[in-house]
């Protein structure tokens, strides 16, 4: 696992960094930040009560939650992720035990999907590492701001009216509200874990 961390934080916001980790794990390898879809599955059941939805995956890895998603039920899933290499081993992975889902390589800041054509957005701490650039957490680059702020638009842009944006991360409020707090939507805040705190924003159009 050491050969394939970064040496620098602000590397997990380079595609560079994220190709030559999955060119070099194997197809079953999975990673997952923060919880698993157990953990959270009664929450995701709460908030998408319509199996059927559309699901937009954003930035997937090779986390299991979607694969977990779909084992529940949900069978709608799209999943993208900026690595080449990643969509074909996941797209190979999957085609013959969960054929329907999809898989793009697709920039999260520059959506190729219509408008209003989604139900839900899921992230999971896929803006995080667009933020782990080396600065001050409290005045974040500007490439930072315009970068999550771009996630932010696409999302909405491509989420249907009374769709819902799920962004899951340990990444405090008064570090994301900037991003996430948008006129016309609503917003929602939930707090989830015991000693290590992890945080579920809700944003619905």
């Amino acid at each position: 696992m050491a050969d394939i961390l970064p040496k620098k934080n602000e590397e997990y916001g380079t595609k560079e960094y994220w190709d030559q980790r999955y060119a070099q794990e194997s197809e079953d390898s999975s990673f997952d930040w923060f919880k698993s879809y157990n953990d959270i599955a009664d929450i995701i059941r709460e908030l998408i009560p319509d199996k059927s939805s559309r699901v937009l995956m954003l930035g997937c890895g090779n986390s299991t939650l979607s694969q977990d998603m779909y084992d529940d039920g949900y069978k709608n899933i799209v999943n993208t992720d900026y690595s080449g290499i990643l969509i074909e081993k996941m797209r190979h992975k999957h085609a013959q035990s969960r054929p329907e889902m999809e898989w793009h390589e697709m920039d999260i800041r520059d959506l190729k999907f219509e408008d209003d054509s989604f139900d839900v957005a899921i992230d999971k701490g896929t803006m995080d590492a667009m933020m782990t650039a080396k600065a001050d957490v409290w005045d974040p680059p500007e490439e930072v701001v315009q970068n999550c702020n771009r996630e932010v638009d696409e999302v909405l842009r491509v989420l249907r009216k009374g769709g819902i944006f799920i962004y899951l991360t340990f990444g405090q409020p008064h570090f994301r509200r900037r991003y996430l707090d948008r006129p016309g939507t609503t917003f929602e805040i939930r707090k989830l874990g015991e000693a290590f705190h992890y945080y579920l924003y809700i944003v619905r159009t």
